[in-house]
C-alpha cells in the first residue's frame, strides 16, 4: 500500500507503521510502569506501614528515575544509536519489574522503581525522536500520535492486570501464587512486555538522520528506501544540510548566541511539558483507586472505575490521531485546554461539597453522595477526554518535531526531564494536597488548565506538515 505524501514523496505505509509501532512499545512500558503503581498504593502502604508523605514518594519515586533518564537519553542516542537506547531502556525495565515484586521495604522498592523510570524516561525520549525522524511529513504527526497511544494502552493494560489480579486474590494485599502477595504480581507481570519491547527493537533500523550524522550516508539511504518510495536522494540532501556532522550536540547549543539563557523555542518545549502534567492528568492514573474509595467506592468498584476511565482514554487518542494531521496540532491544544478548565472546575466544585465522615481510624474523609458521585465520575472521564484528544498526544508530537535537526536530541531530552520533574512534583504534592482537601487539589489543576490556554493560544507555533529539516 501507498500514500501520497507530497508531489514529490511516496512512502509505503506498512512499512512506515510497523517502524512507528515498535519504536512505540516505549510508551507502552512507559504507561504501564508509571500506571501500574495504582492498584498496589494502599496494599504497599498497609504492608510497609507508610504515612502520606512516603506513601506519595514511593508512588512518585519512579519520576525521579525519569529525569535523569530523559535528560541523558537524548545526548546518548546521539552517540551510541537511538537502538541501542531502547535495548537499555528494555533491560532497565525488566530489572524495575523484578526487583519491585520482590522487595522487602520502602528502600528498595523505591530503588527498584527508580531503576525502571531511568527507563521510562529513555523511551520517552527516543520513541518520538525516532518516529519524528523515520515518519514523512504529511503523516508524522498521527506516526507521532502512536507514542501516546502506545501510553495510553499500556496504562490500560497495567490497571486492567491490577484489577484481574486483585480479584485473583480477593485483594491486592492478600496472597496469590508462590507466597506472594497480588500487589507483587502487578509489578512482576511487567517482565512480559519489556522482553518484547527488547527484542522487537533490534528487528529495526537505525535512524536515518543519526546515521547521516555519522557519516554513513549510504545506509541513512537504504533505511529510508525501506520507507520512501520516492524522494530518496533530496531526504538525505535536507539531513545533510541540516546535520552538522563535525560536531556533537551539548546543551550549550540550546542557548541563545551571546548568551541570555535558552532559546525561546526551548523555553516552549519545556512549558508545554510542564502545563501537561500541572493539570493533574496523572493524579487520575497513580491514584484513582484510591481517590475513588476516599468518597464512598469499594475497592473493586475503585478499580472498576479506574479502567473504564484507561479505556476511555484510549478511544479519544484514537480520535485524536485521526484528527492531529488534519487541524493541526495547536487548534487540538486549544480546544482541549478549555475543556480540561471546565471539567477540573466542576470536580473542584463537586469535592467543595462533600460531607466529611470519620472513618474507622478516626480520620475525616470526604463522601460524596450518589448524584454528586456520578456527576464526579462524568467530570473526571470528560477531563480525560479532552486531555487524550489534545494535550496527551500533542504535546508528544510537538516534542518530537519542533526542534530543529541540531538541537533536536538534546533539547527534547531537556524538555523531556522538565516534563518529569513536573509529574514527580504533582504526584508527590498530592496526598498532602488532597489531606487539605480535594477541591483545592483539583482548583489548583484548574488554575493551570486555564493557564495553559492563554499559553498556547500566546505562544506554541504551528507545526503541521513542515519537513523536520524545515524547522528553525
Amino acid at each position: 500500500m501507498t500514500a501520497a505524501a507530497t508531489p514529490t514523496e511516496q512512502f509505503h505505509t506498512g512499512r512506515v507503521v510497523m517502524l512507528a509501532t515498535v519504536a512505540a512499545l516505549g510508551g507502552f512500558l512507559f504507561g504501564f510502569d508509571t500506571a501500574v503503581i495504582n492498584g498496589a498504593v494502599d496494599a504497599v502502604r498497609d504492608e510497609f506501614a507508610m504515612g502520606a508523605g512516603l506513601t506519595g514518594f514511593v508512588v512518585s519515586s519512579a519520576l525521579l528515575g525519569c529525569i535523569a533518564g530523559a535528560y541523558l537519553a537524548g545526548r546518548l542516542a546521539d552517540r551510541v544509536g537511538r537502538i541501542r537506547v531502547m535495548v537499555l531502556a528494555a533491560v532497565l525495565f525488566l530489572i524495575s519489574a523484578i526487583g519491585s515484586g520482590l522487595s522487602v521495604g520502602p528502600v528498595d522498592l523505591i530503588a527498584w522503581r527508580v531503576i525502571g523510570g531511568i527507563g521510562v524516561g529513555a523511551a520517552s525520549v527516543i520513541a518520538p525522536a525516532y518516529i519524528a525522524e523515520i515518519s514523512p511529513a504529511a503523516v508524522r504527526g498521527r506516526l507521532g500520535s502512536l507514542q501516546q497511544l502506545a501510553i495510553v494502552t499500556g496504562i490500560f493494560v497495567a490497571l486492567l492486570s491490577d484489577a484481574l489480579l486483585a480479584a485473583l486474590a480477593g485483594g491486592a494485599a492478600e496472597e496469590l501464587w508462590l507466597g506472594l502477595e497480588a500487589w507483587r504480581w502487578m509489578f512482576l507481570a511487567e517482565i512480559v512486555p519489556a522482553l518484547a519491547y527488547g527484542i522487537l527493537s533490534l528487528q529495526i533500523p537505525e535512524s536515518p538522520r543519526y546515521l547521516v550524522a555519522k557519516g554513513d550516508p549510504e545506509r541513512a539511504r537504504a533505511v529510508l528506501g525501506q520507507v520512501l518510495i520516492t524522494g530518496v536522494r533530496e531526504r538525505i540532501e535536507e539531513i545533510r544540510r541540516t546535520v552538522k556532522l563535525e560536531s556533537r550536540t551539548s546543551f550549550a547549543d540550546l542557548r541563545k548566541q551571546g548568551g541570555g539563557g535558552l532559546l525561546p523555542i526551548v523555553w516552549i518545549g519545556i512549558a508545554l511539558s510542564v502545563f501537561q502534567q500541572f493539570v493533574g492528568i496523572n493524579v487520575i492514573f497513580y491514584y484513582s483507586t484510591t481517590l475513588w474509595r476516599s468518597v464512598g467506592f469499594t475497592e473493586a468498584d475503585a478499580l472498576t472505575q479506574t479502567v473504564i476511565t484507561s479505556v476511555t482514554n484510549i478511544v479519544v487518542t484514537l480520535v485524536a490521531i485521526s484528527l492531529i494531521d488534519k487541524v493541526g496540532r495547536r487548534k487540538l491544544l486549544l480546544v482541549g485546554s478549555a475543556g480540561m478548565f471546565i471539567m477540573l472546575g466542576v470536580l473542584a466544585f463537586v469535592f467543595s461539597t462533600a460531607e466529611l465522615v470519620e472513618n474507622a481510624e478516626g480520620v475525616l474523609e470526604p463522601v460524596l453522595g450518589d448524584t454528586a458521585g456520578v456527576i464526579a465520575l462524568i467530570a473526571a472521564n470528560g477531563f480525560v477526554v479532552f486531555f487524550g484528544v489534545s494535550w496527551g498526544p500533542a504535546v508528544w508530537v510537538l516534542l518530537g518535531e519542533m526542534f530543529n535537526n541540531r538541537i533536536r536530541g538534546t533539547a527534547l531530552g531537556l524538555a523531556a526531564a522538565a516534563q518529569w520533574l513536573a509529574n514527580f512534583a504533582i504526584s508527590t504534592s498530592f496526598p498532602a494536597m488532597a489531606e487539605v482537601g480535594l477541591s483545592f487539589a483539583y482548583g489548583f489543576y484548574t488554575l493551570f488548565a486555564f493557564l495553559s490556554l492563554l499559553f498556547v493560544a500566546k505562544f506554541v507555533p504551528e507545526t503541521k506538515g513542515r519537513q523536520l529539516e524545515d524547522m528553525a
